[in-house]
């Protein structure tokens, strides 16, 4: 996607709509229909009775959008805070002057914890347009220079005659004026009223009070509901299918093939299947329920979670793998007789598992096409949707809703795929719903593999040398032109640039489960294995783990980083993290017998996360999570309370993965089917409290979605090894402590 180039004067265009609200901003689709309603038509609409509706371009699936977006234009615009009422805006593209398509505006997406890093300046120059528009209407009225009028919550006064307006007062005013191309001087961080400060969150009691639109509730007029029956082996086919059973069933319209992607084609949707089309979601269901298929079982037939390790530790075994990072000369100080340690560690396939199950309506017409759904990346779904239709994609109208969690699952928008496919071949807008059977057998997961790892450590007791030897399926193996252990490896995660012989190589291992993004990819494998080594060598060489932390990572100083989240990291802010949590926490108390502390910290797009984990294990083996004591370092906190609100839900979300969650292959296809196979945490295995402290180590907002999940499973194996001198090398931990 390239990034539109638009002029100040295109990108603050003002308007007044038929009810009299004062529209800044762009207009969107069907804006002659909508300026005769109430309906939102821009980023900042004043309303006659001063309520000022925000539009979010990012999507929210519960990581705050809703507030942060909404406080960066509100800030600068000094809107009033109370009277501030987020909008879902839709994604807008445009053809650039070579013919590329291009953000119309702004990008939008949630991916990466990117939102607000992306837009902290763009957004926040928006509101001061719109506030400096304001303030002109204000002095033409007043006939005094614009520079003697100042702003407050919704009001532009002038102190020296105690004049005072409302914005709504103004909005006639302001729309006659003829945008100039002033940009206006942003405020300073020690005049923000609403930046980095404790703001109520928008649009919460819509979501407890079963208000919100998730994509699973939308309704359009003629809408059908369609389920799918999808081939359950990776890469396997549909041979023939009789609908006539189906055909009978009350209420069941129509009953249509869908063709798969071919083996390590790339994927726009996971499988090949038979959709049947009915007046409701139920009809549907029992119109499958009565479908009679044969699938080809595909070419991993006989794959099982059992075999892909076996491949995976025969693979370490072996010998070398493709080297990706090779500092100094890692062989030369092992064969110097150094004090050495190995250990490998392994990890599973780990499942999404979003509340709200996959589902989109799709109303494709032959010469356009509208979708709405719960989508982390919109401008994918279109691009997917041209590809499937061969419409031009300014023709393609996509609309998200509120997600009902994401995780990465909803970057691919293989569910909005199908349900342009199933529209176009029924030749009815419809609403495609998976089951939670149906989302536990087809979900891109996050890789699993086995990880070995080798230090010599040095006369000062830190390590001299590192190797890291990952033997994992790739996420990237249907991406054409990448190489497979970028996306498993990043190789300027720590400890890179600490020690002076350091060598990383990759084993690509052959898997047929689908496989992409999980929260914070790649990291939540590697800083569980590095963390837990860490430890491991800490103990080795008698020193506490928070001292031999401190002392690896040093001073203070920018290193470059050239993965997500770079171009630079620094390890003194990583100390930082760990030293406020284990202040917090109380490190080095004594603990009672079975109780344990551990740490962990972990570098991870952008932001800086430590966690200090209380556990008890009782004699039957019963682990216990008694508290979790966070920091974090993610430069400026645009909204305090959506950082704590992360910090928690990713703490929980780590545990949750770290205790029981694995989702293992039997015959080439997924054994779990729901939530009693697949195990959630549930509420008695829950932290009984969560301490967060945020830290300013910058003047810049940086990442948050993702950092808080790495470090958390080490952290808590590495209380269990402290509390019982038992050593967990395998996630999940599931019954281990009690074998």
């Amino acid at each position: 996607m390239h990034t539109a180039t638009v002029t100040r004067r295109r990108f603050l265009q003002v308007s007044l709509t038929a009810s009299g609200a004062l529209v800044f901003g762009f207009r969107w689709p069907g804006a002659a229909e909508a300026a005769a309603t109430s309906d939102l038509n821009a980023f900042v609409r004043i309303e006659p009775d001063g309520a000022t509706i925000i539009g979010v371009s990012q999507p929210d699936m519960g990581q705050g959008m809703y507030t942060t977006m909404s406080m960066l234009i509100a800030e600068e615009l000094d809107a009033d805070w109370s009277r501030v009422v987020p909008r879902q805006l839709p994604l807008m593209l445009k053809r650039d002057d070579q013919g590329q398509m291009a953000w119309k505006y702004v990008s939008q997406g949630a991916g990466g914890s990117t939102s607000v890093v992306d837009l902290f300046r763009p957004l926040r120059e928006f509101g001061a347009q719109a506030r400096h528009l304001l303030i002109r209407a204000a002095a033409e009225e007043w006939q005094v220079p614009p520079a003697e009028l100042a702003t407050e919550p919704g009001l532009v006064v002038h102190r020296a005659s105690n004049r005072r307006a409302a914005y709504a007062d103004l909005a006639a005013g302001a729309a006659a004026l003829e945008p100039d191309d002033h940009v206006p001087e942003l405020k300073s961080p020690k005049d923000f009223r609403l930046i980095g400060k404790e703001v109520a969150a928008k649009a919460v009691h819509a979501v407890v009070s079963g208000q919100a639109r998730y994509g699973i509730d939308t309704q359009m007029p003629g809408m059908r509901h369609a389920v799918i029956a999808r081939c359950p082996y990776f890469d396997g086919s549909l041979i023939e299918f009789d609908d006539s059973g189906t055909r009978r069933v009350k209420g069941v319209l129509d009953v249509v093939a869908i063709p798969g992607p071919p083996p390590g084609a790339p994927a726009t949707i996971l499988a090949s299947g038979v959709a049947v089309v009915a007046e409701s979601t139920w009809a549907a269901i029992k119109g499958r329920e009565a479908l009679k298929i044969r699938w080809d079982e595909g070419p991993h037939r006989r794959e099982t979670t059992a075999s892909l390790d076996a491949a995976c530790q025969a693979a370490l075994d072996k010998g070398e793998g493709e080297v990706v990072r090779n500092d100094g000369d890692f062989a030369a100080v092992l064969d110097s007789g150094t004090q050495t340690l190995t250990q490998r560690y392994r990890l599973p396939y780990v499942h999404h598992a979003t509340m709200e199950p996959q589902n989109c309506y799709a109303d494709f017409r032959g010469d356009r096409c509208t979708v709405i759904g719960p989508m982390q990346m919109p401008s994918g779904a279109s691009r997917l949707v041209a590809e499937l239709t061969g419409l031009d994609r300014m023709a393609i109208d996509v609309q998200m809703t509120r997600i009902g969690g994401g995780f990465g699952r909803r970057l691919t928008s293989d569910y909005a795929a199908e349900a342009v496919l199933v529209s176009k071949a029924a030749g009815v807008p419809v609403r495609v719903t998976w089951t939670r059977e149906d989302d536990m057998a087809h979900d891109f997961l996050r890789p699993g593999g086995w990880h070995e790892l080798t230090a010599a450590i040095g006369k000062n007791g830190l390590p001299e040398a590192w190797r890291h030897r990952v033997a994992s399926p790739s996420k990237y193996y249907r991406r054409e032109g990448e190489a497979l252990w970028h996306s498993e490896i990043y190789t300027d995660d720590m400890p890179a640039g600490l020690v002076n012989h350091l060598r990383y190589e990759y084993f690509p291992m052959n898997s047929g489960a689908w496989r992409g993004s999980w929260r914070a990819p790649a990291h939540t494998a590697n800083a569980f294995v590095v963390q837990s080594f860490i430890d491991e060598l800490a103990h080795e060489t008698g020193q506490d783990p928070l001292e031999f932390r401190l002392k690896l990572l040093g001073e203070s100083r920018d290193m470059p980083y050239s993965n997500h989240g770079g171009p630079t990291w620094n390890p003194g802010r990583l100390a930082e993290v760990l030293r406020v949590a284990a202040r917090e926490a109380a490190w080095g108390r004594k603990m009672p017998r079975g109780e344990g502390l551990g740490l962990a910290g972990h570098f991870t797009f952008g932001g800086y996360v430590a966690w200090v984990t209380h556990v008890r294990v009782d004699q039957d083996g019963r682990l216990r999570v008694l508290g979790l004591t966070g920091a974090v370092d993610c430069g400026l906190a645009v909204n305090p309370n959506g950082v704590r609100a992360q910090m928690e839900g990713g703490a929980c979300d780590a545990l949750s993965t770290a205790l029981g969650e694995e989702l293992t292959i039997d015959g080439g296809r997924h054994r779990e089917t729901n939530f009693h196979e697949y195990r959630l945490m549930r509420i008695d295995q829950a932290p009984r409290k969560i301490d967060v402290h945020i830290v300013r180590g910058g003047v810049e907002p940086a990442g948050l979605g993702e950092p808080p999940v790495p470090p958390l499973a080490p952290a808590v194996t590495n209380a269990i090894f402290a509390a019982t001198g038992t050593r967990i090398r395998r996630l999940p931990i599931a019954d281990q402590l009690k074998t």
